[in-house]
């Protein structure tokens, strides 16, 4: 596997989501978010569908939860397409609903989790490593 497509394989053993890095639709391409989650197999899918300026956006779709992480230097949007999302912060649970977006901001401590499969988009800045900083 190359980094170019996942998370390297010392991130994989610890973390074992399907992270990839790639951008998968240039500007002037139609990005096709249903396509990709009908596809998924994996509990946790993560692909880059688009670079926007120095961001890029993200398709997560998630069952299950992800480990405890935070971002030193940038924030992190994420934005429910389908299912219930939760993000557990130091003190407090948000649950989020389709249609309903949230940003948590650099330095947070944030752990991520859908209790049932999930479609989710996140909007980041391109140097954010998925598994956290």
């Amino acid at each position: 596997m190359s980094t170019e497509q996942r998370s390297d394989s010392t991130s994989e053993q610890h973390y074992p989501y399907a992270t990839h890095l790639d951008i998968r639709y240039p500007a002037l391409e139609v990005v096709d978010v249903q396509k990709i989650a009908d596809a998924v197999t994996d509990r946790w899918y993560n692909q880059t569908l688009c670079k926007v300026n120095d961001s890029v956006v993200r398709v997560g779709v998630m069952q299950g939860e992800y480990h405890w992480h935070k971002h030193d230097d940038l924030d992190e949007f994420f934005y429910v397409v389908e299912g219930t999302f939760l993000i557990d912060l130091e003190g407090r649970t948000v649950e989020l609903s389709p249609r309903q977006g949230f940003v948590v901001p650099k330095g947070a401590v944030h752990r991520t989790r859908a209790p049932k499969k999930a479609i989710i988009l996140m909007v980041e800045g391109a140097g954010i490593v998925p598994t956290g900083d």
